[in-house]
């Protein structure tokens, strides 16, 4: 798949614009869409080749808060076929009005999970008969989920979001104390399991939620769980 490599070229908008045109030219696509959003920030980045008029319609109208190709796929390890959607109002509703736009209801979402927690999605259209469409996928959706990771790698190292995510690196005492705040064990239990002090395990959580970018020890439990920095218990 001859597109612009992003991994040779400064990063911005216009590149990753150029980017994804390209792979809709290479894979026989008519549009596409990328979207992360920072765990740790909550800052979303995307990028679109959908008009000017259809992105406007689709942020006034809060589209983004319902649209299932978003919420629904991103929860998705493998590729989402929006067939699945089908009779999903939410679905509907948003994608009776793509139509006036020129845009398909048929398309597919490529959600992509980084080593941070990060995650990214890649939705892609294409307008056709479902013989075809079905054809299409089986024959590019190796080069799609490529792409995907591509793209995602090389947003996630733009503007330093991927050391934004990883911030300081956590010690290995910080884990661990956060690791039994996950189990639910108090400061003085803590301390008592790891035969340290109820204030050294204190030290060790502000230093913990510090390098999270974390309000609360709870908050911070959360964030190195889902960065896979610790595990659920």
């Amino acid at each position: 798949m001859e597109i612009i490599d992003l991994g040779t070229v400064p990063s911005s908008s216009e590149n990753y614009l150029t980017f994804i045109d390209q792979m809709c030219d290479t894979l026989e696509l008519d549009f596409a869409s990328y979207a992360t959003v920072n765990p740790v920030t909550g800052v979303v980045h995307g990028y679109a080749n959908y008009s000017d008029a259809w992105k406007t319609h689709y942020m006034d109208r809060n589209f983004h808060r319902v649209d299932p190709t978003l919420h629904k796929a991103t929860l998705s390890i493998a590729p989402v076929d929006w067939q699945r959607f089908e009779k999903d109002q939410k679905f509907q509703s948003v994608f009776q009005a793509a139509g006036e736009f020129g845009i398909t209801a048929q398309g597919l979402s490529v959600p992509i999970r980084g080593p941070y927690g990060d995650r990214g999605l890649l939705n892609v259209t294409r307008s056709c008969s479902v013989e075809e469409w079905d054809k299409l996928k089986r024959h590019i959706m190796g080069n799609l989920q490529t792409a995907a990771v591509h793209l995602h790698d090389s947003v996630m190292h733009s503007n330093g979001l991927v050391r934004a995510l990883g911030y300081s690196a956590l010690s290995s005492r910080e884990k661990e104390v956060l690791q039994w705040a996950a189990a639910g064990k108090l400061q003085q239990e803590i301390g008592d399991i790891l035969s340290i002090s109820h204030r050294t395990v204190e030290i060790h959580l502000r230093s913990g939620r510090e390098k999270l970018g974390a309000l609360t020890t709870v908050q911070a439990v959360g964030r190195a769980i889902g960065m896979g920095l610790i595990h659920p218990r």
